[in-house]
């Protein structure tokens, strides 16, 4: 940037327009000078240091239409209170039975005593808590269409986290590739969703592989409450999707576990997408039909862990991750 101060100045202040193309966090260590001399025959040169930074945050305007048709509520639109199903974990108080009360909700021992059915009276939990795990490990490092993986994980979990806050719930971040980056234990605020951006802000994929074992041990001794954990990372290499699985008995039986992962570019079944005009897109369809039935095995044996698993296209990310959430808060399953 090149700037002109006003001359005989002692203080000036300078507005700076710019767009940057990369978010992270980028110092700034010298400032470097030029004067010239009283009659202009030569300029004096010299530098300064300097101690700042700047501040590249995650553009989330870019899944605006997402996020207005999601929570913002303006002229009607939006996430509205719902009524939650089902009768809650926490014991409140003692009632009268009435009509239609379950079996399983009487009040046996209160019955003997007052001789009529007594209902027991369970209080909705209203706080949940909600962390969003992000793999910065060298599976994010690699592109799906012109994005990063990476760079939509990171702005899907901050519109997660913005979600949680209209909701109440207790939010929290976690990134990991081959140890543990970034933990932000769950809570709510304003404050703390900016600790949240501060934590995946300037996070860069390194080309290494992720160590599941390590992850899962971590989650196991931190987390004691059952919260919702959704992950976003890439299963596509079998030899990972097997430690995954393996390693994710640790924290299954405990926490509600949702994975999503951006589905790789013609990945999908054999007999969709129109026909195939040469040999080559031929054989391309054929790794892809079996890519895509590898990545349905997976989905099996997930499924039977108690694990939701999501092949998701990356502008739709945002929006599966904040419906599959809402889902799970109406029907309490945390």
């Amino acid at each position: 940037m090149l700037a002109q101060l006003p001359a005989g100045a002692e203080f000036s202040r300078l507005a700076w327009e710019c767009t940057p193309r990369r978010r992270g966090q980028y110092r700034l260590e010298a400032c470097y000078l030029e004067a010239p001399s009283p009659l202009r025959f030569w300029t004096w040169r010299t530098s300064a240091p300097l101690r700042t930074e700047i501040r590249v945050y995650p553009n989330l305007l870019q899944d605006r239409k997402s996020l207005a048709s999601l929570f913002l509520n303006r002229t009607g639109l939006g996430i509205h209170s719902q009524r939650q199903v089902g009768q809650g974990r926490d014991f409140e108080n003692l009632r009268d039975y009435i009509p239609g009360d379950g079996l399983d909700e009487i009040h046996w021992k209160a019955t003997a005593k007052r001789a009529h059915l007594v209902t027991k009276v369970f209080q909705i939990e209203r706080m949940q808590e909600v962390y969003v795990i992000v793999d910065a490990s060298r599976l994010s490092a690699r592109a799906r269409s012109s994005e990063p993986i990476l760079e939509r994980f990171v702005t899907s979990a901050l519109v997660l986290g913005l979600v949680a806050q209209r909701q109440a719930d207790a939010f929290g971040i976690l990134s990991f590739s081959d140890r543990i980056h970034n933990f932000v234990r769950a809570k709510t605020g304003k404050a703390h969703y900016s600790a949240c951006r501060d934590a995946l802000f300037a996070l860069q994929p390194r080309l290494v592989t992720p160590d599941f074992g390590e992850l899962f041990s971590f989650i196991r001794l931190r987390l004691r409450r059952r919260a919702l954990l959704i992950f976003l990372t890439d299963l596509d290499d079998p030899v990972l999707a097997e430690s995954f699985s393996q390693n994710l008995k640790i924290i299954s039986r405990q926490h509600l576990v949702l994975v999503q992962m951006l589905r790789p570019a013609g990945v999908r079944p054999l007999f969709t997408g129109g026909d195939a005009r040469t040999v080559d897109e031929v054989y391309e369809r054929l790794g892809g039909h079996l890519q895509w039935d590898k990545l349905r095995e997976l989905e099996r044996g997930l499924r039977k862990a108690g694990v939701h698993f999501s092949l998701v296209e990356q502008d739709a990310l945002s929006v599966q991750m904040v419906s599959q959430y809402m889902n799970v808060k109406q029907r309490q399953l945390i």
